[in-house]
């Protein structure tokens, strides 16, 4: 599994209801899209929940590299990057994807991305990150939690979707989820 974000950070006098209207409208677009797990389409407002921008962020779980790829290539993306430019889209290894029967309920999203130290134990590291994973859905009240790694900047990225508005932080990012594709 590949875990796949960009983010457009919108001025601070963006009206968001513009995203939030492009979500309602485009979001069901992806529902059953071949090879995806889901996408989550997320944004946030500045001053909200600690974000400090406006943000449109959609987060995605791929099953298979070919449905990122079909994604990426196909009419959807292109008519993404007209309306808001031509993203940097990040990708993780999915080292773990916990989901729960429940993901259409998701109406907030938490992502974190962690600097990974050189010589840093990876085995050690994927160990624990895909336990905290599996734990946050079976009793942590996550709908949904990724863990994954990306080995040319050394980050991983700790994604969890949640039912209810969770607590911020500093490195933290909270989400509102606007609509949920679950694929095929």
């Amino acid at each position: 599994m590949i875990a796949m974000q960009y983010s457009f950070t919108l001025p601070a006098d963006y009206d968001m209801a513009i995203v939030e209207r492009r979500i309602v409208e485009k979001g069901p677009m992806l529902d059953g899209f071949p090879g995806l797990a889901f996408k989550a389409y997320l944004s946030a407002r500045a001053g909200d929940a600690g974000s400090r921008e406006n943000l449109y962020a959609p987060f995605y779980l791929w099953e298979k590299d070919e449905g990122l790829s079909d994604f990426l290539t196909g009419e959807g993306f292109v008519g993404l990057t007209r309306s808001f430019g031509w993203p940097t889209v990040r990708t993780w290894i999915a080292w773990q994807a916990s989901l729960s029967g429940h993901l259409a309920e998701a109406a907030f999203a938490t992502r974190e991305i962690l600097a990974t130290e050189p010589h840093a134990p990876l085995g050690a590291i994927r160990r624990s990150e895909s336990a905290a994973a599996a734990a946050d859905v079976e009793s942590g009240g996550a709908l949904a939690a990724v863990a994954g790694f990306e080995p040319t900047t050394w980050t991983r990225v700790r994604f969890r979707l949640w039912r209810d508005k969770p607590e911020g932080g500093r490195d933290v990012q909270v989400y509102g989820v606007g609509h949920m594709s679950l694929g095929a």
